[in-house]
């Protein structure tokens, strides 16, 4: 076999695979469909927006972060050049996370362990229970963390993937306020409501952050220091190009062409408006699930179940887009994100000026704005506050109004931190299509880790000898809908190709997650060591060490 390899899509794990291919002395070409690298990483122009010579404004899919738990896209990160330093060094840590409901004014919980005066103020606001949650419920929640943390492996793939969060923290039985931080903000963060996601996925990361912010070092997450593509993608795109990979941009691949040897003899592409062929010794598909599964036909489902459950998974998908607001004066809000848990549309918000120091704004736009806060909206099935209607059948500009209005009463308690005379414009992602003025259609949803999802999840290397998947929906040690995992989906392709090559080139390296060590040593390790023992007999978790 050769050594050319065509990668389809190239959003994180299309550019991930390339990077390791290319360094790894293949040929490699990679077809994007859209005009902007990236896939729904990327950052995207507010066309128009741009007056007497300035840039358009930066618009996007959805805001990006980096919490301190990823290990594959920061370890890519550290080997992308960006003038005489790396795209690493473009990450900032976040100092706050807020939590905004509409009874009270903004919790304000800090990012990490720290011992300097104003952490330790916030710390204590905390400790007066400005979240209304009682000894109850923190006695729960805390046990049930215990539990994540202390059960074996086995247990976790065996009885938490079908387990429902909801169920697993007894939701039903605590106090609204239990229900509102710990039940309702899988919705918030991964567009999944807690009765359909599974434990396994949140148990592990809820655990994980909580771990990481007590631990002292940097922040649990860390945010770019400007514009997506500035800052990352386009100068990952130039490092690959230099090193000879061929990018291609509005390359939208039509077909997967299966030979009666069951292999990938071709692709159908149309690129730049014309049709052409596309020809690999092997084909990593690196699209969405939802996208995968229009290139898997009857025959070929039939033949190879691992490509069948693919068409089975893209169902497990839901909204979680953004909106920029593009504001006059800039307002800081707090120095990290905002979720606000009486919002219906469950958002969540970053201020991003007061992290981008050297992106000069009066280059942008028409020049007056000075600031902007770029917002997620995750539920869009649920009516809003102004218009009574779900987000997926508003118009834009009700969307606008909405959003606006949701981030209002979250944050104007007690004060007005966000008023109607800074807004200056706004942006809605290019993702969200309109087949008529009230109904929207979303050309990229993510897909969401359901209750028994795992075992429809395919690996990275297929039933088809030639064929290899890099998407967030492969099977990982991340486990989650997110770059880290596209990442390391593509680590995983790339390292079946060498083995299938019969390459001598370095594997790519895949590291474990969620172990809960606290500065580096594994203190947990004999509890679960006696869990699996108690697994292995049947018996269920008791949180114990030697019984």
């Amino acid at each position: 076999m050769g050594n050319k390899v065509a990668i389809l899509g190239g959003g994180v794990a299309g550019l991930s695979a390339a990077h390791e291919l290319m360094e790894r002395g293949f040929d490699v070409e990679v077809y994007e469909g859209k005009n902007i690298p990236g896939g729904k990483a990327r950052s995207m122009p507010f066309e128009g927006s741009g007056k007497e010579n300035r840039h358009d404004l930066p618009g996007e899919h959805g805001f990006r972060l980096f919490p301190k738990f990823y290990r594959h896209i920061i370890d890519t990160m550290k080997r992308i050049p960006y003038g005489r330093r790396t795209v690493y060094d473009n990450l900032v840590e976040v100092a706050r996370l807020n939590l905004s409901t509409h009874s009270n004014p903004m919790v304000e919980l800090v990012s990490r362990l720290s011992f300097a005066i104003h952490d330790i103020k916030a710390m204590r606001k905390v400790c007066d229970n400005e979240l209304e949650l009682t000894r109850k419920d923190l006695k729960q929640y805390i046990a049930r963390l215990w539990q994540i943390m202390t059960s074996c492996n086995e247990r976790i793939e065996n009885e938490y993937q079908d387990m429902p969060w909801w169920e697993f923290i007894d939701a039903d039985r605590y106090s609204p306020s239990f229900r509102k931080v710990f039940g309702n903000i899988t919705k918030t963060l991964i567009a999944c409501k807690a009765t359909r996601a599974n434990t396994k996925t949140v148990g592990r990361i809820a655990a994980q952050m909580t771990l990481d912010i007590l631990t002292p070092g940097i922040s649990f997450v860390r945010i770019l220091n400007g514009p997506t593509n500035d800052r990352w993608i386009d100068p990952w795109v130039s490092y690959l190009r230099r090193g000879g990979v061929k990018y291609h941009t509005n390359a939208k691949v039509e077909r997967l062409c299966f030979g009666n040897g069951d292999r990938v003899e071709g692709a159908e592409a149309v690129i730049g408006g014309k049709g052409a062929d596309i020809q690999a010794d092997y084909y990593i598909c690196a699209f969405p699930v939802e996208v995968m599964a229009a290139f898997v036909p009857d025959e070929v489902a039939e033949a190879h179940r691992d490509l069948a459950n693919i068409r089975t998974l893209a169902r497990s998908i839901d909204w979680m887009n953004g909106i920029q607001f593009y504001l006059k004066e800039d307002v800081p809000i707090t120095p990290g994100h905002v979720l606000y848990f009486d919002s219906p549309w469950s958002l969540t918000s970053i201020s991003q000026a007061q992290f981008w120091p050297n992106f000069d704004w009066s280059q942008y736009g028409d020049g007056q704005v000075k600031g902007i806060i770029s917002v997620d909206i995750s539920d869009w099935e649920t009516k809003g506050v102004l218009f009574g209607k779900p987000a997926m059948h508003c118009s834009p500009e009700e969307i606008r109004q909405e959003v606006w209005e949701q981030l209002k009463r979250g944050l104007n308690v007690g004060q007005t931190i966000l008023s109607d005379d800074v807004l200056h414009s706004w942006f809605l992602d290019t993702d969200i299509q309109f087949v008529n003025p009230h109904t929207a259609v979303n050309l990229e949803p993510m897909m969401i880790n359901e209750v028994g999802t795992w075992r429809l999840r395919p690996n990275a290397y297929t039933s088809v000898p030639n064929l290899f998947l890099a998407s967030d929906y492969v099977r990982t040690n991340t486990d989650l809908a997110c770059m880290e995992g596209a990442n390391e989906a593509a680590r995983r392709a790339v390292n079946a190709i060498l083995q299938a090559s019969g390459s001598r080139a370095r594997p790519c390296k895949i590291w474990k997650m969620y172990e809960y060590k606290l500065l580096g040593i594994d203190l947990l390790a004999p509890w679960r060591a006696s869990d699996r023992r108690r697994f292995r007999h049947g018996l269920p978790w008791n949180g114990r060490m030697f019984k």
